[in-house]
């Protein structure tokens, strides 16, 4: 077999590309920013200077950084694009128009398909980093079309350890103290909404925390990890073997 080299391009074999908020956190594996969450390799691409809560201000400026980091993405060989925030959702529409590569930047774009799975009375949790910076506004920025009385929130801000490890940013997490908040806070969650039938893990930094949360619940739970997953299975497509 003769293999060709791609101008520009200095590695191989990383199938997704992942944007990096700036931030100064620890990503623990499971979480988005760590290789070792993965079965496959993925390659990452910090955007400088752009942290979280700059993203909170919805510049449309923001774009252009985003754009950028997502081209050098490319060129790197990535077949398809993700982003290690929720709220990156809002330049979902802009930014896969704009690069040649499928780009999924959001959990949340699993909304739809989760909605489908549903009965007349069913409903969707969405545990996400903080539930006031969650607003529709962002479902609409992906494109997303889902019936909103279907969706119940809640947010993480209340949990200590995860508020000073993800929003303020100290620089210190301890994963089994976040577990525990989590699943506190789920479990007060399908208590409150006893019609929750499918859980959401908006924020890159849940999933560590999503087989703890399915326990305590019962539930089927989807994140970040469950949607990447989902897309490399359809970029790389794998072989059967087997036997009849």
């Amino acid at each position: 077999m003769l293999y060709k080299a791609s101008p520009g391009q200095v590695s191989y074999g990383e199938s997704i590309g992942i944007l990096l908020l700036d931030t100064y956190t620890p990503f623990v594996p499971g979480d988005v920013g760590n290789a070792t969450t993965y079965s496959f390799p993925v390659r990452f691409q910090r955007i400088d200077g752009f942290t979280f809560s700059k993203l909170l201000t919805k510049d449309p400026a923001l774009v252009e950084p985003l754009l950028e980091a997502g081209h050098n993405l490319v060129k790197e060989g990535v077949k398809a694009i993700t982003g290690d925030c929720g709220y990156m959702a809002m330049f979902q529409k802009e930014i896969a128009s704009e690069l040649k590569v499928p780009v999924f930047l959001s959990s949340l774009l699993q909304l739809p398909f989760m909605e489908a799975m549903l009965g007349p009375e069913e409903k969707i949790g969405i545990i996400c980093s903080h539930s006031d910076y969650f607003d529709h506004e962002i479902l609409e920025g992906m494109g997303v079309q889902i019936n909103s009385s279907k969706l119940r929130v809640m947010g993480m801000e209340t949990a200590e350890h995860f508020r000073l490890a993800a929003h303020v940013e100290n620089g210190l997490l301890d994963p089994d103290v976040v577990e525990q908040e989590a699943v506190s806070i789920a479990r007060e969650f399908v208590s409150e909404y006893p019609d929750i039938k499918l859980i959401l893990l908006e924020c890159s930094s849940l999933p560590p925390y999503g087989a703890a949360i399915q326990q305590a619940t019962g539930l089927p739970v989807f994140d970040y990890v469950t949607m990447i997953n989902h897309v490399h299975s359809a970029v790389v497509k794998s072989r059967f073997s087997g036997f009849m």
